[in-house]
């Protein structure tokens, strides 16, 4: 993500890639981060610690980075999109408490298709919201994702659960767990090659259903999403932001 992100944003004439920020110990720090993303140089070196002034971060990692992102965005002032999901409710706090410093946008799932069908199936849910409708949503990810169900299959479980009440989060079934109640959501994570993301909410009533279905063909849309959120959050007051505002939903 890192590689595209550079790669994106160097063919973005609004934008300019002014730092390029990993782990201490990343094998190829001090290299040129065009060269590592495949666009030629920028004369901007890999780095463990981010020194120059920015408008915007940018941050696709792990919840081990993610203390120090926010200790270092909220001193520096620097606006945060973060999607980085897996986070511990101490980490979420510190989020949370980062965002009442700087403009802060997380989102576990940057693409603007699947933020869009996050909308949609607010809408699907409290118009269903007492309409006999089960819900299952099923997620398909490479075999290397770590985390499962996806961070984006648990948000899409929020949303509906906000709009129609369900209390129950089941992931997977086995067995005889007997009748369906209603107030349960499914979950139902598939690891398979190198499929990039997709999600499908199914709304099932007796007799007929709808689905709602997003996918991703490759991780760009991702990348860009994030900095059309970067575009928007530079400037903005302290707060905490969603992919929706970018959209204008």
């Amino acid at each position: 993500m890192g590689q595209r992100l550079v790669a994106l944003a160097t063919a973005d004439e609004e934008l300019t890639v002014a730092a390029a920020w990993d782990a201490d110990g990343h094998p190829r720090l001090g290299e040129d981060a065009g060269v590592i993303a495949g666009v030629g140089p920028l004369g901007v070196p890999l780095a463990a610690s981010l020194d120059a002034e920015v408008d915007a971060v940018v941050d696709f990692s792990l919840p081990e980075a993610v203390d120090r992102l926010f200790d270092t965005c909220v001193q520096k002032g620097f606006p945060l999109v973060t999607a980085t999901t897996g986070l511990d409710d101490g980490q979420i706090a510190k989020r949370k408490a980062a965002a009442e410093r700087i403009p802060l946008l997380w989102a576990p799932n940057m693409s603007l298709a699947v933020n869009l069908a996050m909308k949609l199936s607010d809408v699907a849910g409290r118009a269903l919201a007492d309409k006999d409708a089960d819900v299952e949503i099923l997620e398909r990810h490479h075999r290397f994702k770590e985390d499962s169900p996806s961070g984006t299959a648990l948000k899409f479980g929020q949303i509906i659960a906000d709009a129609m009440g369900q209390t129950v989060h089941r992931h997977g079934r086995e067995g005889r767990p007997g009748t369906r109640p209603h107030d349960e959501i499914g979950y139902h994570a598939i690891r398979v090659g190198d499929n990039p993301g997709e999600h499908t909410i199914v709304f099932a009533m007796l007799g007929e259903m709808i689905e709602i279905t997003v996918r991703a063909t490759n991780r760009d849309s991702y990348a860009q999403g994030a900095l059309a959120a970067a575009k928007f959050l530079a400037g903005k007051p302290p707060g905490m932001y969603a992919i929706a505002d970018v959209l204008g939903l």
